[in-house]
Parts: C-alpha cells; structure tokens; sequence
C-alpha cells in the first residue's frame, strides 16, 4: 500500500510539473465577434468605407460565390451597385472562440432597395474567421455562398 502511495505521489508532481506555468487558455466573448461582424454589414448598409476597414485585417479576404474579394474591390463593388439600401438579418449562429482567434457559421438575409424602387432578397450561407490584433477583434476572412 505504502509503494501505491508513493507513485500515486510522483505520478502527481509529474503532472504538476508538467502543467507548472502553463495557463489554462482563456476563451473571449462570441457577442464581441457577432458585434464586430454586425459593424461589418451595418457598414455596407451605410457605404462606409472607413468603419468597414476597422471591422477587418489588413489581409483580409471574402470568397462570395467564386469571386476573390479584398476590403478594396469589396468597396468599389459597393459603389458601383450605388444607390441602394439593405438590411441583413443573421442567424443560426455557431461561434467558436478563444484568447486569440475565432470563428463563426450562420445564415445571413439581405433585402436590397436599388434606386429607391427595386427589391432583392438573398440568402446566403456564410462563414467568417476572426483574429485578435491588438486586443481588438477583426474579421480576416469571410466566405458567403448564395442558397439556392
């Protein structure tokens, strides 16, 4: 019995020298992902460029059925589509996130004013992952697909 204790005691310090000074990865809010993705499409709806780039990373990239998109060629598509208004609705939202990345899926719904006159509704499903850069969260990939 005294033998068990004894390597039950070693087992233990080894695993506790094994984890000393390792700190338990915290993970951060999904709401604070799901505000910055909502700051992203609320800054199309409003064609706000510079609100849009602080929604994203440098590199960042949006693959929207087949087309290769950065924040540049995202926003002249915006202003080439001018006039418009929209509105999107998320949901079925899955997050994933920790200290430093996170990622999220969900289904997204557009309604579309063109000149003050034509409708369109999509739906899309998309995906976005998210990267801390300086304590602040940023989308650095998104990839929208139309529901057909």
């Amino acid at each position: 019995m005294k033998a068990i204790l004894i390597t039950l005691a070693c087992f233990a310090l080894a695993i506790m020298s094994l984890t000393a000074g390792k700190s338990k990865q915290s993970n951060d809010d999904p709401e604070k992902l799901k505000t910055v993705l909502n700051s992203f499409f609320n800054s199309i709806g409003t064609h706000d460029l510079e609100k849009l780039r602080s929604t994203v990373t440098n590199d960042f990239i949006l693959y929207e059925d087949g087309k290769l998109w950065n924040i540049d060629s995202a926003y002249m598509n915006i202003k080439r589509n001018l006039p418009f208004s929209v509105t999107y609705k998320m949901d079925n939202m899955k997050f994933f996130v920790d200290s430093e990345s996170g990622d999220v899926t969900y289904t997204n719904h557009g309604d579309f004013v063109f000149n003050n006159s034509e409708k369109l509704s999509l739906d899309w499903l998309e995906s976005a992952t998210f990267r801390k850069i300086n304590g602040a969260w940023k989308i650095n990939f998104l990839q929208a697909t139309v529901r057909k």
